[in-house]
């Protein structure tokens, strides 16, 4: 018989914000297989590392980090091949996810590739949006309000169109694109209206008003706006 193939969220970063069933699949563990960069550490990985039992056979998957999408589909191809080989002798294995695994998760990728041929579970996780919300102590929404999440690379004209009709938004990946995001924000006069988040969770958790964030942000930051009387910070 064929094992079972788990996608476990680990949450946004925290050990502890990694929910009871994850840590229990990733501990009993025969086969683990998380994303790491080229040329880098996991940090999916690293999430983990202590309920990872000690013996656990690991599948490391480089991913190159590229605008184009062909060296990273090739990359999830090959990890996809060394998940299936273990599966097919009968072996389970539970996946790595940063955050949760169907929200912008790495693991959809794999389950694309393998769920019609293995059995599937999907341990889900905080998501980087509730922690960031947290983080700012600002409700994300409430009551009839519509919450838009806006992924950074978004063309400027698009974002902008979007971000108007709004009630609610996060914007998702700002990393090289806050410049971009300002602009809109400030053309919209939501700026006073958006607070800044970036590594939430993680000891380098920095929570900032929109406009005194840093002139760069890495790709682990979000902006979160809501368009209420008063603005959060």
């Amino acid at each position: 018989m064929n094992g079972m193939l788990y996608g476990v969220g680990l949450g946004p970063g925290d050990p502890e914000l990694m929910t009871l069933k994850a840590a229990r699949l990733i501990g009993k563990a025969n086969v683990i297989a998380y994303p790491s960069l080229e040329g880098g550490e996991s940090f999916a990985r690293a999430i983990a590392a202590n309920v990872i039992s000690k013996g656990t056979e690991e599948i490391a998957i480089s991913i190159p980090m590229s605008v184009k999408r062909a060296p990273a589909q090739a990359a999830y191809d090959k990890g996809a091949a060394a998940i299936a080989a273990q599966l097919e002798v009968g072996k389970d294995v539970v996946v790595l996810c940063e955050g949760d695994p169907f929200f912008y998760g790495s693991f959809m990728y794999f389950f694309s590739r393998l769920s019609d041929r293995f059995e599937c579970k999907i341990v889900p996780g905080v998501t980087s949006v509730t922690a960031c919300a947290a983080a700012l102590q600002a409700p994300l929404t409430a009551r009839n309000e519509v919450l838009t999440i806006i992924p950074g690379p978004m063309g400027e004209d698009a974002m902008e169109a979007r971000i108007a009709v709004a009630e609610a938004v996060a914007v998702m990946k700002v990393g090289r694109h806050l410049p971009k995001i300002k602009r809109v924000l400030d053309r919209l006069g939501l700026t006073d209206h958006a607070g800044y988040v970036e590594r939430a969770s993680l000891p380098a958790e920095l929570v900032l008003p929109l406009a005194d964030a840093p002139e760069t942000a890495p790709y682990f930051s979000m902006i979160l706006v809501t368009k209420g009387d008063d603005p959060w910070l």
